[in-house]
C-alpha cells in the first residue's frame, strides 16, 4: 500500500496592522537665480563641502565608538573657525548620520551574504539530482562546480565586509559611487567629461542648514521670509566679503513660494518652529532648488479592529511588477463593483519611474474616495531574503533569470512609502497584512466568482486583492460554502456555514438542510422532519425524524403547532 503523503504545514500568519503616519514632511520650490547668485552659492557649497568631507574622513578614522567618544565637540570647534557655529553643527551631524548609515549597510550586506552562503552549502551537501527533505541537489556536475566557485566568491566578499565591520571604517563616497564609476565609462553613460565633471561637483556641494526653534522663522543659517519670500543665508567666515546684507549674510535676488503644503510651512515659520533647508543644484537642467523639511507630531491612527467595527468599506490592492490590481470590499468582506486594474510601468530614468508611481498612488486615493472607503489594504511585502538567495530559490536558466528580474523590479518599499504619505494627507488609513498564500487562495476561492459578476477580464491578481482585503478586515480568506450560486434562479439560498460554531443540545434536530440535500416533501405539503424544533422532547430523541403515520394535510393541529 502506498504511503500517504503528509500535507505541508502552513506557516503562521501575522495579524494585520495600521501603517504609521509619516514622521516628517519635505517640500520643494525652484530658485530662479541670477548668474551672480549662482556663483556665490557655488563658492559657498564648494567651501563647506570640502570641510565636511574632511570631517567625515576624521569621523571614519575614529571608528565605531560610543557617542560620547566620537569627538564631535572638538571637530565642531575646528569647523567653526572656517565657517560658522551653525554650519559646523550641520556638518558634524551629517558626518555622523552618514557614518551610521554606512555601518547599517555593511551589517545588511553581511546578513545577505550569510543567507546566500548557507543556502548554497545546504544544496551542495545533497548529491546531484537527489533530494533530502526539503533540500534539492543541483541538476548536474557542471552546475554544482559553478556553485562551488560562487560559494568561494561569496565567502571572500563576506570576509572583506566582516573586516570592515571589525575595524569600524566603512567606505563612503561623497557624491555617489555609481557616479564615480561612470567616469571610467563615459561613452556607456552618454556623458562627456565636462558634463560628468559638472554633475560630480554639484553632488559634492554642501548647502544644508538645520532648523532651530526660537530662531527667526525657524532657521537662522538659511532664512526664508514668509511675508515676501526672500531667501538669505549666512556666509562662512572666509567668504564674508561677498555679503550684501547685514551680519555677514547674502540675500538672493529671487524669491520662493512653496505651493505644496504651504499652510503647514507658514504655520511653522510664523511660530518660529524649526525648519531645515537644503539647496540643491541640478546641472543637467541648469536649475537650483530649495527644499524645506520638518518633523511632524506623532499621530495615533485607528487599529484594524476599530476600522472593522466602524463598518466602512476598504480598497484592497495587490502590487505587481507592471500593474496594480484593486477591488472594493464592504465591511463583510464582499467585493463591491468591478475589479480595477491600474497600469504601472516602472521603466526609464528614476524621475520618470517615481512620477508614474505617484500617478498610480494618486489614482488609488481617488478611487478610495469615490467608493467611500476609509482606507487602503496592502501587503507587507519585503524581498530582502529572496533577493539575497534569489539564484538558489527562484528557478534556474532563462525562466529563473526573468523571474528574478521581475521580483527585483517590484517597487515594494517605494510604493509603501509613497502610499503611506499620500494616503495620510488624503485622510485615508493604510493597513498592511501578511502576504502569505494570498495569490494562491485568491485565485482558488475568488477568481471564478469575480468573473461571474463582471464582464471585464479578471486575473488571479484581482482574487489576491480580495484575499488581502478580507485579511485586513479580519475575515478568513476562504469563502463560506453555499453562500453564492452561479445561477440567479438558484442563488436565493441561505448560507450553510457559520462564523462561529454554536453548541447544540443533545436530542435536537439534525443540522439545517444544505443546498445539495434533496427535498423529501412535496411543494405544498411540508413534512414534520422539515420543521425546526426549538424545544424538543428529550425523552423522544427520534421526534422530528420519524415518517408520518397519517395524513400530513389538514389544520395546524396536524403539524404539532399550537393554534
Amino acid at each position: 500500500m502506498a504511503k500517504r503523503r503528509r500535507k505541508r504545514a502552513l506557516r503562521p500568519i501575522t495579524a494585520p496592522f495600521t501603517v504609521a503616519a509619516p514622521a516628517g514632511a519635505r517640500i520643494r520650490d525652484r530658485l530662479r537665480l541670477s548668474a551672480a547668485d549662482a556663483e556665490v552659492l557655488t563658492l559657498v557649497g564648494s567651501h563647506l563641502g570640502r570641510h565636511q568631507r574632511a570631517d567625515l574622513a576624521a569621523r571614519v578614522a575614529i571608528g565605531q565608538v560610543p557617542v560620547k567618544r566620537n569627538q564631535r565637540a572638538a571637530r565642531k570647534e575646528a569647523l567653526t573657525a572656517v565657517s560658522s557655529s551653525r554650519w559646523a553643527g550641520a556638518m558634524t551631524r551629517v558626518s555622523e548620520d552618514q557614518y551610521q548609515l554606512s555601518l547599517r549597510c555593511l551589517y545588511d550586506e553581511a546578513a545577505g551574504l550569510r543567507r546566500a552562503i548557507g543556502t548554497i552549502e545546504r544544496r551542495l551537501a545533497v548529491p546531484c539530482q537527489k533530494r533530502v527533505g526539503k533540500v534539492r541537489g543541483y541538476a548536474d556536475q557542471n552546475e554544482r562546480f559553478h556553485k562551488q566557485r560562487r560559494l568561494l566568491a561569496l565567502k571572500t566578499r563576506l570576509a572583506a565586509v566582516e573586516a570592515r565591520i571589525a575595524s569600524g571604517r566603512p567606505a563612503i563616497t561623497t557624491g555617489g559611487r555609481r557616479l564615480l564609476k561612470a567616469r571610467h565609462n563615459l561613452a556607456e553613460s552618454q556623458l562627456t567629461e565636462a558634463q560628468w565633471r559638472r554633475r560630480w561637483e554639484a553632488s559634492r556641494l554642501f548647502l544644508t542648514a538645520d532648523g532651530e526653534s526660537a530662531a527667526p522663522f525657524g532657521n537662522y543659517t538659511i532664512t526664508v521670509d514668509p511675508n515676501d519670500g526672500t531667501v538669505s543665508l549666512v556666509l562662512p567666515e572666509p567668504l564674508r566679503h561677498l555679503a550684501n546684507a547685514p551680519r555677514g549674510r547674502y540675500r538672493l535676488t529671487c524669491t520662493v513660494r512653496f505651493s505644496h503644503r504651504r499652510e503647514e510651512w507658514m504655520d511653522r515659520v510664523t511660530a518660529n518652529r524649526a525648519v531645515r533647508y537644503d539647496i540643491a543644484h541640478d546641472p543637467a537642467r541648469g536649475r537650483w532648488y530649495l527644499d524645506a523639511s520638518w518633523s511632524t507630531d506623532t499621530t495615533v491612527l485607528p487599529t484594524p479592529e476599530e476600522i472593522r467595527a466602524s463598518g466602512t468599506r476598504m480598497l484592497s490592492v495587490d502590487l505587481n511588477a507592471d500593474h496594480l490590481a484593486a477591488t472594493v470590499l464592504d465591511e463583510h468582506g464582499n467585493p463591491v463593483g468591478d475589479p480595477i486594474t491600474i497600469p504601472l510601468e516602472m521603466t526609464g530614468p528614476t524621475g520618470r519611474r517615481d512620477g508614474r508611481l505617484r500617478a498610480a498612488v494618486t489614482r488609488l486615493t481617488v478611487l478610495a474616495h469615490e467608493h467611500g472607503c476609509a482606507g487602503i489594504v496592502i501587503e507587507n511585502l519585503g524581498f530582502d531574503d529572496a533577493r539575497a538567495t534569489g539564484r538558489e530559490t527562484m528557478g534556474r536558466g532563462r525562466h529563473g533569470k526573468r523571474f528574478r528580474r521581475t521580483v527585483a523590479g517590484i517597487p515594494t518599499a517605494r510604493f509603501r512609502e509613497r502610499l503611506r504619505g499620500m494616503a495620510y494627507h488624503q485622510g485615508l488609513i493604510v493597513i498592511a497584512v501578511d502576504p502569505a498564500y494570498t495569490s494562491i487562495w485568491g485565485e482558488k476561492y475568488w477568481k471564478t466568482s469575480l468573473q461571474q459578476q463582471t464582464q471585464t477580464t479578471v486575473t488571479r491578481h484581482h482574487g489576491a486583492a480580495v484575499a488581502i482585503g478580507r485579511r485586513g478586515l479580519g475575515h478568513r480568506v476562504r469563502r463560506r460554502p453555499g453562500v453564492t450560486a452561479p445561477d440567479q434562479r438558484i442563488g436565493q439560498r441561505r448560507a450553510t456555514g457559520q462564523t462561529a460554531p454554536l453548541p447544540r443540545p443533545r436530542g435536537t434536530t439534525s443540522p439545517p438542510r444544505t443546498a445539495g440535500t434533496p427535498h423529501q416533501g412535496a411543494k405544498t405539503r411540508p413534512r414534520r422532519g422539515d420543521q425546526l424544533v426549538l424545544f424538543p422532547d428529550l425523552e423522544d430523541r427520534t421526534r422530528g425524524h420519524q415518517a408520518p403515520t397519517g395524513p400530513v394535510h389538514g389544520d395546524l393541529a396536524n403539524t404539532g403547532q399550537l393554534p
